[in-house]
């Protein structure tokens, strides 16, 4: 069999590591990773590693020379206050990722390019449960970084038409653990989400990628439950330990562009890629709660 050998643009970044930790537990692929920070040692030791600036385009042409896939993750987001803070910032980098990333696919003629887009595109949808086929109908993002990752999605199919060639549970946690009383959220709590595993989201990246079906196709990656986000917040006071009778919410104002509503379709992937989520709500927060007891217990290094 040929090597299969895989770049990971942002594979320095939370989900990028994820994603970089679910090809390593499979041996058909050969991975490479390219960010501009230096990925810990883990990726250091089991991954090629390229430190550059993709949006370079000799840059990115190096990163991507001898791999036959793609997954390309590198962007600016940073949560909700960039969205407001950067918006010409994420626009420009993000375009000029694509603009090098995708040129240097398209020269060395990989295989196959993953571009792992945002929810955001769907920020104003009206459908629920959201399919991929609303996003010809839906109208077009208000914030600056939903516009940029829906740029992101012109681009893919652009290339394949021309060419034939796609974090509000630590911040609850953190505000329970920092002994927040009442519990602090943005807008009535009437809001929904549909929170996913992030490890489940690199299992349904790499399986996009790599299952027949997924050529020239897109997919909502999502667990299926929707949650409002008071009983996401109720979820992670109790994961944490706390009293469920001494649960309050304090309800701040709420941000210009907030989402009243996210549940993606997940029938695509489960009917073309036999992909769904497998981590419930309950016990990914409640893995999160440990991982960040953890992280705040480790020494700091002098």
């Amino acid at each position: 069999m040929s090597i299969r050998r895989v770049l990971v643009t942002g594979g320095a970044g939370t989900i990028g590591a994820a994603v970089v930790r679910r090809l390593l537990r499979d041996a058909d692929w050969e991975v490479r990773v390219s960010d501009q920070r230096e990925p810990p040692a883990w990726i250091r030791e089991g991954c090629e590693v390229h430190v550059d600036d993709l949006r370079d385009v000799s840059a990115a042409s190096r990163a991507v020379d001898g791999c036959t896939h793609v997954i390309h993750l590198a962007a600016i987001v940073g949560g909700i206050g960039n969205f407001h803070k950067l918006p010409h910032t994420l626009l420009e980098t993000n375009t000029a990722l694509y603009n090098a990333v995708f040129r240097a696919a398209l020269e060395h003629r990989v295989e196959r390019l993953v571009y792992v887009s945002s929810s955001m595109v769907f920020e104003r949808a009206t459908e629920f449960p959201t399919t991929e086929e609303y996003i010809r109908d839906t109208p077009i993002p208000q914030s600056a970084y939903g516009f940029s990752k829906l740029a992101g999605e012109v681009y893919c199919r652009a290339l394949h038409d021309e060419h034939g060639i796609a974090h509000m549970v630590p911040d609850l946690i953190k505000k329970v653990l920092d002994g927040q009383r009442p519990l602090q959220i943005f807008g009535s709590g009437e809001q929904t989400r549909t929170i996913t595993h992030i490890d489940d989201i690199a299992d349904g990246i790499v399986t996009a990628m790599g299952h027949p079906a997924g050529e020239d196709e897109d997919f909502n990656v999502s667990a299926a439950e929707e949650l409002t986000v008071a009983e996401i917040a109720r979820i992670v006071w109790e994961a944490c330990g706390e009293p469920p009778d001494a649960f309050e919410l304090e309800h701040a104002p709420s941000y210009a562009v907030d989402v009243q509503r996210r549940w993606p379709s997940v029938e695509k992937a489960r009917r073309l890629l036999g992909w769904e989520a497998r981590i419930s709500p309950r016990e990914g927060i409640a893995q999160t709660v440990e991982w960040l007891r953890e992280q705040r217990s480790a020494p700091v290094s002098p």
